[in-house]
């Protein structure tokens, strides 16, 4: 409760393994963030385990600041935020009173992530030049072509 009212995340995680005692919490492929915990013994107590975090950041070379434009200039900030990182925006279905409702359990999930490279399960275009019966058109080329096509 005290995690609750000071509005610090809690995060339930999954298995690495499946005899594997650490914990994925957050996995953002868009921001290449994954944030794992385990227990480990203690350094002053070897009898006692403590909480153990690890938070991995690949930071992607070469990045654009905005990855649909190739030609846009390359990022040289990143900037992470644990709460932004740890929010879930997916809806779970709760029962209230017998009647299902749909229930978001982040908030802020309106605000557009900042991508720093490319989400496989997003679709990404670019506008193309096309010469086309002697007219040169604009169209729409994918970046991710296994997420703008269906299999």
């Amino acid at each position: 409760i005290l995690l609750l009212i000071l509005g610090l995340p809690i995060l339930a995680g999954y298995p690495v393994g499946p005899s594997d005692e650490e914990y994925v919490l957050v996995n953002n492929k868009c921001q290449c963030v994954t944030v794992t915990s385990k227990f480990v013994p203690s350094q002053e107590n070897p009898q006692e385990e403590v909480l153990e975090r690890n938070i991995r950041i690949i930071v992607p070379l070469k990045a654009r600041e905005n990855i649909s434009d190739p030609l846009s200039p390359l990022r040289t900030t990143f900037v992470y935020r644990l709460s932004e990182l740890c929010k879930n925006c997916e809806p779970i279905e709760i029962d209230l009173g017998g009647a299902i409702h749909q229930a978001q359990q982040g908030n802020s999930c309106e605000e557009p992530q900042t991508c720093y490279t490319y989400d496989r399960n997003e679709c990404y275009s670019s506008p193309v030049p096309l010469l086309y019966q002697g007219e040169v058109m604009e169209v729409p080329a994918a970046l991710t072509p296994d997420s703008c096509f269906a299999q």
